[in-house]
């Protein structure tokens, strides 16, 4: 019997396959580069707070996203006091604050994008067009609790407040010196558009919230009206003049030195080029 000996596998040997192997070693290598490279060119800013700051906040971030490939900017709201704790606490590079900065907050460095006020709400159906200041007090303080005593319908009065850390609990309260342990309140809510559907669906109720967010909503057909504040009515021009009595300045605030990216942002969101951005959500520029 002869015994044919046994054929060769058709395939190369080991040592003309090791080149092969080393190429797509290399191109896998090569893909891992670049999609580092990619990752590490990604900037992404992240902003808190402020719920009157923060939509306008998102418009700005689109526009800087548009005209800054591979930079992502994450905006969340939670109220001044968040903002601010954010950043401190470096949670958030950028926080938002709808108020000026206080003596004990000196550590932070605040760039104001635009120019708020703050103006009493009425359901669209309310027939009450204005009220004083001792008449909003009595109210908050639980002295009046009828809209009968304001001229209104016979009908007890919802009364909406904001929520401990707004900041636009803070500044009617410092504006009407009130404790707001004294407050005696039918509804506490968070931010602006809970205020604003609150009021909108109760033909009895009585809140404070952004005139920016307020006019922006009145204008779309929700039916709220603002309340003129002392005699001047909550406008825009009033708010750009200083006469409307109730006024503040929307920040972007950080604790220094400003974080990787964060200085070219800031200076974005206070030129001209996004003064349109803010006049769209009824709230005046800040000065050049």
């Amino acid at each position: 019997m002869t015994v044919q000996p046994k054929a060769r596998p058709p395939h190369s040997s080991g040592r003309q396959q090791r080149p092969a192997i080393r190429r797509a070693v290399a191109g896998l290598a090569l893909v891992a580069a670049v999609a580092g490279c990619s990752a590490a060119r990604e900037l992404k800013l992240s902003l808190s707070g402020s719920s009157t700051v923060a939509p306008l906040a998102a418009e700005i971030a689109k526009r800087y996203e548009a005209s800054h490939p591979g930079t992502r900017v994450d905006v969340q709201t939670g109220g001044s006091s968040r903002g601010i704790a954010d950043a401190r606490s470096g949670t958030a590079q950028i926080g938002l604050v709808s108020r000026a900065l206080r003596p004990e907050e000196a550590d932070l460095v605040a760039t104001t994008i635009g120019i708020d006020g703050i103006a009493l709400i009425v359901n669209g159906a309310n027939p009450v067009r204005s009220l004083s200041d001792d008449q909003i007090r009595a109210v908050y303080t639980g002295a009046i609790s009828n809209w009968r005593q304001l001229g209104g319908a016979d009908a007890p009065i919802t009364v909406v407040t904001k929520a401990e850390g707004r900041s636009t609990l803070e500044l009617f309260l410092e504006h009407f010196r009130l404790d707001n342990r004294r407050i005696r309140a039918s509804v506490v809510i968070g931010d602006n558009q809970q205020g604003i559907l609150t009021v909108a669906g109760d033909p009895h109720a009585l809140g404070y919230v952004s005139i920016g967010t307020a006019s922006q909503e009145a204008t779309a057909g929700t039916p709220i009206r603002l309340l003129p504040l002392a005699g001047i009515a909550p406008t825009l021009e009033n708010v750009r003049s200083g006469r409307y009595p109730l006024s503040r300045p929307l920040n972007l605030v950080i604790q220094p030195p400003p974080a990787a990216g964060v200085a070219p942002f800031l200076a974005f969101a206070r030129s001209p080029e996004v003064h349109d951005l803010v006049e769209a959500q009824y709230f005046v520029p800040p000065a050049r």
